[in-house]
């Protein structure tokens, strides 16, 4: 049964918080190659400690390169990202982007790769969702609270 949604992630308050952290932990994990904030522990809700990483992607209106923090999968020599925003009702802006120019770069620790980001098929979300909700169970939470279909990114070896 999934939990009910958290009436403070609506707030734009906790979106303009996020979006500062998220500022703070690229810079963070820039300085350190990820060693500060390449793994997410955060109260109940990342008890292991989950893997991040950063993807860079172009902006599609700005044309300026914009970088966030994400929870990954690897998976091979790919790596797998969920575009989740919380179960938000509406794609976040580095999914946009990707669709604009799949052209990104990622970086995992020390480790800086230009990959070729895609939205999965529908076979491949099928076959990779388990996986990433047993990496991250608030995945099926996120998915429960909104109408789209949460899309799964696969970024290749460009």
């Amino acid at each position: 049964m999934p939990s009910p949604r958290p009436r403070q992630l609506d707030s734009p308050l906790t979106a303009r918080i996020l979006k500062a952290v998220s500022r703070v932990d690229a810079v963070a994990y820039r300085a350190t190659d990820g060693v500060v904030t390449g793994r997410l522990r955060w109260h109940r809700l990342f008890p292991k400690g989950e893997s991040v990483c950063l993807l860079t992607t172009r902006g599609r209106k700005s044309g300026r390169r914009r970088t966030v923090p994400l929870l990954f999968l690897p998976d091979g020599d790919r790596v797998v990202f969920v575009a989740s925003q919380g179960g938000l009702p509406r794609h976040p802006m580095w999914f946009r982007n990707i669709l604009d120019d799949p052209i990104v770069v990622v970086q995992t620790g020390r480790l800086l790769r230009r990959m070729r980001a895609r939205v999965a098929t529908d076979d491949e979300r099928d076959g990779l969702w388990p996986r990433l909700v047993g990496f991250h169970p608030g995945f099926a939470d996120y998915q429960s609270w909104t109408d789209r279909t949460i899309p799964v990114v696969i970024c290749d070896p460009a």
